[in-house]
């Protein structure tokens, strides 16, 4: 009898004492903070490459162009893709007048983007009173909103974005949270990018705006603090 008592006992359970492990908690954080990181960067290419270019557009009175740098004076490869589209835009009649929006163009130029596009244009054929010039934005919601306010000041109301397709997605909402009248945004595709380092670049740029548009929403931050 005794030794069975002794040996119920030893058969229970022991207690055993929690230990905080510090290290393990931290690697438990980070690979949750790589997960999190992971899903994101997945959302943005998403949203990203979910664009699809239109065969046409609705009529606009105005297309934005949004630009890009210049080298020595000259649209880069890219930015010459926006403008061909833009002027076949202008021919067909889908816009009425091109707005050129963009400001100092590079450490390389000494004119803005606007007028580096307007001068490629002229030497396609553009006429010049078709062209207007917004040459104060450096991103792309001043790029919209100064374009916008520049266009309506000569009775244009209706828009088309145009810029690359990697670009599309945050255009469009930028243009919607400014409450700019656009008829679409129209995404040229590229044949001189490197699509990789563009839409990992974009990334960034399109994971800024969430935030920007967080804090305005939020209203920790004015639209004003943009422009």
């Amino acid at each position: 009898m005794k030794a069975q008592v002794q040996k119920q006992k030893r058969s229970r359970p022991r207690k055993r004492k929690s230990v905080i492990r510090p290290w393990l908690l931290l690697f438990r954080l980070m690979m949750l903070g790589i997960a999190a990181g992971v899903l994101w960067v997945g959302y943005m290419l998403w949203l990203i490459n979910g664009y699809s270019a239109k065969e046409s557009y609705p009529p606009a009175d105005a297309g934005i162009v949004l630009g890009a740098a210049l080298w020595n004076d000259r649209p880069s490869p890219a930015l010459k893709e926006r403008l061909d589209a833009a002027l076949a835009l202008l021919e067909d009649g889908t816009v009425k007048t091109l707005v050129l929006s963009g400001g100092h163009g590079g450490r390389s130029s000494t004119l803005s983007e606007a007028e580096g596009m307007r001068n490629y244009l002229l030497e396609k054929g553009a006429p010049e009173d078709k062209l207007l010039l917004e040459t104060k934005a450096t991103s792309t919601f001043q790029n919209l909103v100064y374009s916008r306010d520049l266009a309506e000041e000569q009775g244009l109301r209706t828009f088309l974005v145009i810029t690359h397709d990697y670009h599309a997605s945050r255009a469009g909402e930028i243009a919607n949270y400014a409450k700019i009248e656009t008829v679409g945004v129209a995404g040229v595709k590229s044949r001189v990018l490197n699509e990789f380092y563009n839409d990992s670049r974009e990334v960034l740029a399109y994971t800024k705006w969430k935030l920007d548009w967080l804090t305005m929403t939020l209203g920790l931050r004015s639209p004003d603090s943009m422009l």
